[in-house]
């Protein structure tokens, strides 16, 4: 199933993150795009989440400074168009793999595109190892563990869900039952055109 391949790939670019724990570590793809596109995309996809997962702990520092502060919001702005960009790139590659599929008379459209709930799993995926980690704390309190292992219970029941539920799309779009379509999110905070704001800028 497609997502037990996305799944693995998500916790290995996790793990993988964690062994230097830095937002300004060099980034390496471990796929080629040539040998495989979906791969190269999807952890790509993961480590952009998950550097800005860290970028937003950081911002909520009481005590950062208001120049760091700004700089780091221009970071996340640019993180958040990256996700956005990838999102997209996503979508393309399910379009082109089903570009051949004719819907049947009755296929219906799904709410959210595939790739728009593979952003949410790998959003989950670093909600479970962050989770996780609170678990294993060793310097908690009982209370503590037991209320994070209670949210951690939960939120692998959500991976599972989700899983399932992505999984059920992409074989649905296969078929022929659903059909996807792709709206470009059409971003206006970062465009100088059309933020008024970066216009008078200009």
């Amino acid at each position: 199933m497609f997502t037990e391949k996305a799944n693995s790939i998500f916790q290995d670019v996790i793990k993988q993150y964690h062994i230097v724990n830095t937002v300004d570590q060099p980034f390496t793809n471990i796929y080629d795009e040539k040998d495989d596109l979906l791969a190269h995309l999807l952890y790509r996809k993961c480590w952009i989440d998950t550097v800005q997962w860290h970028y937003e702990d950081i911002i909520r520092d009481p005590q950062i400074d208001p120049v760091a502060a700004l700089t780091l919001k221009r970071q996340i702005d640019a993180s958040n168009q990256d996700r956005t960009d990838m999102v997209e790139y996503i979508d393309g590659y399910f379009l082109q793999k089903y570009s051949d599929v004719e819907p049947s008379g009755a296929a219906k459209i799904n709410s959210e595109s595939p790739a728009w709930a593979i952003d949410r799993l790998s959003i989950l995926a670093l909600k479970i190892y962050h989770m996780n980690e609170e678990v294993e704390r060793t310097d908690a309190s009982e209370a503590h563990t037991a209320a994070c292992q209670a949210k951690l219970n939960v939120l692998l029941e959500q991976r599972v869900d989700l899983s399932t539920a992505i999984d059920d799309l992409l074989a649905d779009i296969a078929s022929g039952d659903k059909f996807m379509k792709v709206y470009k999110q059409m971003k206006m905070y970062n465009d100088d055109e059309l933020n008024p704001v970066l216009r008078s800028q200009k």
